[in-house]
């Protein structure tokens, strides 16, 4: 059995709305990933990975708390207003960044919070000792302005901080300063010689569809709605690629463990043309997946997902095995040698199922949001009141599918198949209404 080497170092690098089929090593064609490509290689590559939401905050808070997004108090996507409040303070020793905080590591993160723009929201509250990047849902990747909500009449926002003093850093590119303080705290912690938590935490691709001219001229044969996606894809994959040679330079790659993923599924709003029309914008890809951002189709929430840790988990590996953003929480945590037990965690370690191939542990999964609730149970997935965000029309308001055979959830099999659909509707009902008693409890707490 292999055992997990003393406390090596964490990060996380985390992406917004990157689809299911957005790298090279998933299928892409459009933009070449050769840096995540490398990561997988030197890891496992996972093919049934979910985020515990199809909009930005709700799988955020899931992976800072290691729990469901109602029990997290966030669900769906918060305001972005100076007034909005984020993770209850109940959740301020329940983070992962707490966590390995307790354990001796240095926590720091860089990019996207959008888990509160109050000040007792902002991450230096929730364990994180050093952070830079914004608090809201999106930002302009130049000016840093957060203006999604000027057509109901709210005034555009500057949105840029370090360490919870509001900084100016206007022209200046986000993806490359998320990227240039992840390689500097990095730097840093191993010139003093301390184990670190690194939370990468990207905007990209992500509206608005901004990059630089020389990534633009990467892609100059693709139209522009795919070029744009390649474009800020290749950003994000030239990241991930010094945030690695930048471990690889302080001789510390072989002591740390690395997780990749993405919060939801692409976005088909049309916010993303820019260009005054009403298409559904089709930038980035789902890989054949039904849905999109803001659904319960696989489209919406099973994400691209890479473990590293070498000489720990084997190598050029795929798993077809479930696992969920809360897992994240208690699996680093386990490999940092602190006990997941000590905290209130929906997720599981999946350390022993990607060291030792020892079984998962999950029996079922499931989702909650805005009426939509699903289940995914073994090979069986089962979506109620699912909608789609392209303009088509809403299926049935009950979706069974044999997920493991029908990729697309292009079938339903409700009818067919009555007693598997009651199964797992008496699961993800109760589960889902107990959900929503929780965040409302702790809504109300903040006031």
């Amino acid at each position: 059995m292999k055992m997990p080497a003393d406390r090596p170092n964490i990060i996380v690098i985390y992406t917004d709305d990157l689809g299911y089929g957005d790298l090279s090593c998933m299928g892409e064609t459009h933009v070449r990933t050769p840096h995540l490509d490398a990561l997988a290689d030197s890891g496992i590559r996972f093919t049934n990975w979910y985020s515990n939401c199809a909009v930005c905050s709700g799988s955020r808070a899931s992976l800072i708390t290691g729990q469901y997004p109602d029990h997290a108090g966030v669900n769906g996507v918060l305001p972005s207003n100076r007034e909005s409040e984020g993770l209850p303070d109940s959740k301020r020793e329940n983070t992962i960044a707490h966590a390995l905080q307790q354990e001796g590591y240095r926590t720091g993160m860089f990019g996207k919070w959008h888990l509160g723009v109050t000040e007792r929201s902002r991450p230096h509250h929730f364990g994180f000792q050093q952070w830079f990047g914004f608090l809201s849902g999106c930002v302009d990747y130049y000016s840093h302005l957060f203006y999604y909500m000027q057509n109901r009449g709210v005034d555009p926002l500057h949105d840029l901080w370090e360490n919870g003093q509001e900084v100016w850093r206007n022209g200046e590119y986000m993806t490359t300063m998320i990227t240039d303080g992840s390689v500097n705290f990095i730097r840093e912690c191993a010139r003093e010689g301390e184990p670190f938590f690194l939370y990468s935490s990207y905007n990209a691709p992500h509206y608005p569809m901004h990059a630089p001219q020389e990534y633009m001229d990467r892609f100059s044969h693709l139209p522009w709605d795919k070029q744009v996606m390649a474009a800020m894809i290749a950003g994000i994959d030239d990241g991930v690629g010094q945030i690695v040679a930048e471990l690889e330079r302080n001789d510390i790659r072989e002591e740390t463990l690395i997780f990749f993923s993405s919060d939801n599924g692409p976005s088909r709003e049309t916010r993303n043309w820019m260009d005054g029309t009403k298409d559904p914008y089709y930038g980035g890809t789902t890989g054949g997946l039904e849905g999109s951002k803001g659904t319960l189709w696989d489209g919406g929430i099973r994400m691209p997902a890479i473990m590293s840790w070498p000489g720990m988990i084997d190598e050029r590996q795929v798993s077809d095995e479930v696992g969920i953003m809360m897992d994240v929480f208690p699996t680093v945590l386990e490999a940092a040698g602190g006990d997941p037990a000590q905290y209130e965690l929906d997720g599981e370690s999946l350390l022993d199922m990607v060291t030792n191939g020892a079984e998962n542990p999950h029996d079922w999964i499931a989702w909650n949001l805005h009426g939509q609730r699903a289940i995914r149970r073994g090979d069986w997935k089962l979506v109620l009141n699912g909608v789609f965000r392209d303009g088509r029309e809403n299926r049935p308001p009950v979706w069974l599918t044999k997920i493991t055979e029908d990729f697309g959830e292009t079938n339903n099999l409700a009818t067919e198949y009555p007693e598997k659909t009651a199964e797992l509707r008496e699961i993800v009902e109760p589960w889902a209404e107990e959900q929503e008693r929780l965040i409302e409890q702790q809504r109300a707490e903040l006031g």
